[in-house]
């Protein structure tokens, strides 16, 4: 029962955070007691660079909070918890690319001293960079896209134009075919015509050769 009532103080901690430099970034921690909490609790975060090494305490709280004076943490460390709700968290003020590593929350409300570790991986990142790209994109959107959008509905246009030519093609094509076909009976008319003078002139010829 002892053993139980020891390892009942359970922490949690987001595994990995991301931020940005010059932005103030949270690291955020939490706990769970089974006994009330009083003054002899304690907070401390540590921290272990990415590279490696030793790991370094950068803040401490019992009673009132009390973060590191010296190391490269030195004045960034603020307080934003609030140990009556939980709450263990803490916030660095202009994080750098340096400061990528490991950050340890631990808890002690003794009798409870006994926890788990959860560990949080601080990964720091240019925003710059990353802003810039977003507004040559967003320029670039705003100068060719009305462009493109020109572009698209000339190829329309004249895509239409092109099968409106094609189809009076097709439609003249056809005409000159009737035309042709047309023709023929024209020829055959004439050929009646014809046909029917030639008829005449031997009906004439006929009876000019009655008297003989």
């Amino acid at each position: 029962s002892g053993v139980c009532n020891a390892l009942s103080l359970e922490i949690k901690a987001s595994p990995k955070v991301r931020a940005f430099v010059g932005e103030q970034v949270l690291l955020k921690c939490s706990f769970k007691s089974s006994l009330p909490i009083t003054e002899s609790l304690l907070v401390d975060w540590t921290y272990r660079p990415l590279a490696g090494g030793p790991m370094e305490t950068i803040f401490h709280y019992q009673s009132m909070p009390h973060p590191t004076t010296a190391g490269k943490f030195k004045e960034r460390i603020s307080w934003v918890g609030n140990v009556a709700n939980g709450d263990a968290s803490i916030a660095i003020q202009s994080p750098e690319l340096s400061d990528n590593g490991t950050f340890i929350c631990s808890v002690k409300n003794p009798p409870d001293v006994y926890h788990n570790i959860p560990q949080t991986v601080l990964v720091v990142t240019e925003r710059g960079l990353a802003f810039q790209l977003t507004s040559a994109a967003l320029l670039s959107i705003l100068v060719f896209l009305p462009s493109a959008l020109v572009v698209v509905l000339l190829l329309v246009r004249m895509g239409r134009k092109f099968r409106v030519l094609k189809e009076k093609g097709k439609c003249g094509y056809k005409k000159s075919s009737i035309e042709v076909s047309d023709e023929p009976e024209h020829t055959d008319t004439a050929g009646c015509g014809g046909k029917l003078k030639e008829w005449c002139l031997n009906c004439v010829d006929t009876d000019e050769e009655d008297p003989y």
